[in-house]
């Protein structure tokens, strides 16, 4: 994944330098110093600054950003227990709740190893039997394994993702009918190389409590993928085959976008990326899913992040400023959250957004609000 960031960015360079390059000879985009008068300034439409970005969630989410705030100022488990007993498990936003304190511990970990995260530690000491808590620690452990065990392959990693994989099990015991656990178990399947035969199975379990959870398809994509273990054909017929079957409404219908989006290595490589078949049909699936899609379904920032992205690099300014409009502010989804620096590389496509839009005619008078 660093790979695919590191070829972005030096497109995304190439992109700037060839815009220099058009105006010279009459059109185009074109740089300018900072404080300049041409200057394209995102802070003109209201946008947050890069320094401001909440790298923690797609969107926003108060209560969970109160409870947040609660465990790690307090040390106290109780409002994060709260709140997960309050959300209902058959949607998207537990599975994102789970995975922003999972998240939390795991960082607080890392800052202050052995003494980090205290609430959560004391939260499954003092309710073993809360479905809440196990969710988080299933989730602490599969971050953990990802984040600093040691890498892919090796000893820690693997011993992690094993005790994970027990710690999903028995928070799937704890709270029958929630997907959250064995949403959490496609990750570890991804990283101990379950068999196709092993990760149906699991996937089977996901698919009788919450057949069109957008999420869980996302987790799952992973496994399929080339660089994992499928390939590409595979990563597109689930994609495709999901999309396919996507009730009315549901963001469903956007998962082939992930799926280019996780071949991008590729993709690259291709003359006109933006203007590709595969590319311009996963891009219309995916804006017709948002157009479908509840105002407040938790998944939708996801899909706009990623659209954002790849409608700035078709020079759809007037659509990628949409995306803006709705995402800006939060920058924890991919494909923000590959980078090592989410904030920053968030920073830099909108700022071509806001450059390519006023090139064509727009300002932040023209913007809808």
């Amino acid at each position: 994944m660093q790979m695919i960031w590191v070829l972005m960015m030096l497109v995304l360079a190439g992109v700037m330098i060839y815009r220099f390059v058009r105006v010279r000879r009459g059109g185009g985009l074109r740089l300018v110093s900072p404080g300049s008068p041409d200057a394209a300034d995102p802070a003109d439409y209201g946008f947050v600054r890069q320094e401001e970005l909440d790298v923690r969630v797609p969107g926003p989410d108060q209560d969970l950003m109160d409870a947040l705030g609660n465990v790690q100022r307090g040390g106290g488990w109780q409002a994060a227990s709260a709140l997960l007993a309050g959300t209902p498990k058959d949607g998207e936003q537990r599975w994102q709740r789970v995975q922003a304190f999972g998240g939390a511990a795991a960082l607080d970990l890392v800052q202050r190893p052995g003494v980090g995260a205290p609430w959560l530690k004391a939260w499954r000491l003092e309710a073993e039997k809360d479905a809440g808590g196990a969710q988080v620690h299933a989730e602490l452990l599969v971050q953990q394994a990802w984040r600093s065990s040691g890498g892919v392959g090796s000893q820690d990693h693997r011993i992690i993702l094993e005790e994970a994989r027990e710690a999903c099990r028995k928070a799937a015991l704890l709270s029958p009918g929630d997907p959250v656990p064995f949403i959490t178990e496609l990750a570890v399947a991804r990283g101990l190389a379950y068999s196709e035969a092993e990760f149906d199975a699991l996937w089977a379990k996901v698919l009788d409590v919450a057949p069109a959870h957008m999420g869980a398809h996302l987790a799952a994509l992973h496994y399929w993928c080339e660089k994992w273990h499928g390939s590409r054909e595979k990563a597109a017929a689930f994609a495709e085959a999901a999309a396919a079957r996507a009730p009315h409404g549901s963001l469903l219908a956007a998962l082939p976008l992930f799926s280019v989006y996780e071949n991008l290595p590729d993709q690259l490589l291709v003359n006109d990326f933006g203007r590709t078949a595969v590319v311009s049909r996963a891009v219309e699936g995916a804006l017709f899913a948002v157009h479908q899609a509840r105002a407040d379904d938790p998944m939708l920032a996801h899909v706009r992040h990623l659209l954002l992205w790849f409608l700035v690099r078709m020079e759809r300014w007037a659509e990628a400023m949409e995306q803006v409009r709705h995402v800006d502010g939060y920058v924890g989804a991919l494909p923000w959250s590959a980078s090592e620096d989410p904030a920053h590389t968030y920073a830099v496509v909108r700022a071509l957004a806001v450059a390519g839009y006023e090139a064509n005619g727009g300002s932040p008078a023209t913007l809808p609000h």
